[in-house]
């Protein structure tokens, strides 16, 4: 049986000083005020959130753990930038974990389960519709996170929506946004019909093969902005 996942007003409730400061700052790179390369000003954060520099410190080591931050001596803090294999390492580790999550969401899936889905489906939809990029790249964020959410296994949701998702958005923004979004739209229709629908002993490897597929074909679309090495450009020392 799954553990129960706290709702997110439950989640901030709990949080600690540091904790609300590595949130604002993930909060900040899913609204792009800031990017790969970006340096993190501690006593900016700091201000903005009323708050001493030691749970600034202290949430920075904590993202640099994660690999979101680079701190370089002498330098500071920067948002991590996205290099080619850093990319491949996040599809891959995506794909497995919500295959996963799409597998435990099944055994016990019902109808106001689908239904949910198929509403986060909808605000992807009028996005599209609108073109607002802004609007669906948030309505897609809100589709993963329901289909986490609907595994029941707060393990599972912690790792993808707290470690992960950072990443897939900063991706998600950097290059997905490149592809028209009304075939973004239609990626994220065919995907919905066969987490619902495909066979149960499958799904779990098909969802794998659906981000490798999609890591395939953005990096063939963009691998000239990523370099050829796709080596760090920040480097210690």
């Amino acid at each position: 049986m799954g553990s129960k996942i706290l709702s997110e007003k439950e989640r901030k409730a709990k949080l600690s000083a540091s904790q609300k400061v590595e949130l604002h700052i993930k909060n900040a790179i899913y609204s792009g005020a800031l990017k790969p390369r970006e340096r993190v000003i501690e006593e900016d954060i700091a201000r903005r959130l009323h708050c001493s520099r030691g749970p600034v410190r202290e949430a920075l080591l904590r993202l640099e753990r994660d690999g979101l931050i680079v701190t370089i001596p002498r330098r500071g803090s920067f948002i991590r930038d996205i290099s080619a294999e850093s990319i491949d390492v996040v599809f891959r580790i995506r794909g497995k974990l919500e295959g996963l999550c799409v597998w435990y969401m099944r055994q016990s899936l019902t109808d106001p389960d689908k239904g949910r889905i198929r509403d986060c489906l909808k605000d992807l939809r009028r996005a599209a519709d609108t073109a607002d990029d802004e609007q669906f790249l948030r309505a897609d964020m809100r589709l993963h996170q329901t289909i986490w959410r609907l595994s029941k296994r707060e393990q599972l949701f912690l790792t993808l929506n707290s470690v992960m998702n950072p990443f897939i958005f900063m991706v998600a923004r950097a290059y997905s946004s490149q592809t028209p979004i009304l075939n973004r739209y239609k990626d994220h229709e065919g995907y919905v019909e066969m987490i619902l629908t495909a066979p149960l002993n499958r799904v779990e490897r098909m969802v794998e093969d659906y981000f490798q597929k999609l890591h395939d074909r953005l990096f063939s679309q963009n691998a000239y902005l990523l370099g050829l090495n796709g080596g760090p450009w920040l480097t210690r020392g």
